[in-house]
């Protein structure tokens, strides 16, 4: 804030003309409001990396190691496969519960041909489910826009 004289008053001693500027002048508050924001975008990423510390080594094995992901597959011939091994509709929920009993629960991701029956694909999923895993998704190829099919 500040106070102004006009000057194009003639001055013959005579304070009555004086009238102080009532406008608020807002610009040098935005330049300082502008330089403090590009002062804290530059700033900001710097706080986040923290302090530098060194920290102990040890020879404890990790937490939290990763697993070979649970895929049971539906092959075009219809052959239920666990990872790499082969097994029938029989076997399939006791070698699942072994899987899950050491080593805890996780996703089961079910890949099924696009060969293979809708039924035969839904049947392993209530044969997964039956086996006490919660967690279920079905893997399925991304499709390019260029190798979409035509639209009839």
């Amino acid at each position: 804030m500040g106070a102004s004289v006009d000057l194009n008053v003639a001055d013959d001693g005579d304070e009555s003309n004086y009238r102080p500027m009532a406008d608020i002048n807002i610009t040098p508050m935005v330049d300082v409001m502008l330089v403090l924001l590009i002062i804290f975008m530059v700033a900001a990423p710097l706080m986040v990396a923290g302090v530098p510390v060194e920290l102990p080594k040890t020879t404890a094995p990790r937490v939290g190691q990763s697993k070979k992901p649970m895929v049971v597959t539906l092959t075009p011939e219809g052959r239920m496969q666990i990872r790499d091994e082969f097994v029938d509709r029989g076997t399939l929920i006791p070698r699942l519960r072994e899987i899950r009993a050491s080593e805890g629960d996780a996703v089961v991701y079910v890949r099924g041909d696009t060969k293979a029956a809708y039924g035969d694909v839904m049947e392993l999923l209530t044969l997964v489910g039956e086996s006490g895993y919660a967690r279920v998704s079905l893997l399925a190829k991304s499709q390019t826009k260029s190798a979409a099919p035509a639209q009839p």
